[in-house]
């Protein structure tokens, strides 16, 4: 990430007070650890990694050992975000490699509940993604004990995908007395799409 970039990330966080959560896939691979390090330096609340295997979504990214090798050049929560399906027999994997925090998806296995219970036992939060055309209702009977709800703005499987409506963050935000303050996080993928989602709710 560049010194625009940087910049950015403090500029989103004065305009929206949001926690900001920068993905990995926008840093130039060939420098992790100092592309980690600016971010943090930046102000940036949490590294978002997003990982994708090539069966559940068209794109492979990296895996558990490169998230290991990260770990110890910034102090940021790892935000990991598993597409990928089946997902329970790799949870073990990413909390051992560093995530402070899991997100699945419910259409990745056949239990999202239990996967849910065993990203906690590992003493890692947990998160539930929602796809564009995943209904909400899906979060009432996981809602107690998720941390996180990450609203996807596009489908997943690439980076850099036009933004999308907003409606789920509305719809969630409308069902705010369900949610127990659980948080609400929206890819944002343009300059102006931070303001946009805080509108909506987020």
């Amino acid at each position: 990430m560049n010194k625009i970039d940087t910049v950015m990330i403090e500029t989103k966080r004065r305009q929206t007070g949001s926690t900001i959560a920068p993905s990995l896939l926008a840093a130039d691979f060939s420098h992790l650890a100092d592309e980690a390090r600016a971010v943090e330096e930046a102000g940036a609340d949490w590294l978002h990694l997003d990982v994708m295997d090539g069966h559940f979504v068209p794109n492979i990214t990296f895996g558990p050992q490169l998230i290991k090798q990260l770990r110890p050049h910034t102090a940021l929560p790892f935000d990991v975000h598993l597409m990928i399906s089946p997902v329970d027999q790799y949870l073990d994997d990413f909390a051992a490699a560093g995530a402070g925090m899991i997100t699945i998806h419910p259409e990745a296995g056949p239990h999202a509940h239990r996967t849910v219970q065993h990203i906690k036992s590992l003493g890692c939060q947990a998160g539930i993604a929602l796809n564009p055309a995943t209904p909400i209702e899906v979060v009432d009977n996981l809602i107690g004990d998720i941390d996180l709800i990450c609203i996807m703005t596009v489908n997943p499987g690439f980076g850099g995908q036009a933004f999308d409506a907003c409606a789920n963050v509305s719809q969630l935000v409308c069902r705010g007395d369900r949610t127990h303050g659980d948080r609400l996080v929206g890819r944002v993928p343009h300059d102006d799409s931070a303001q946009v989602l805080g509108d909506c709710g987020a």
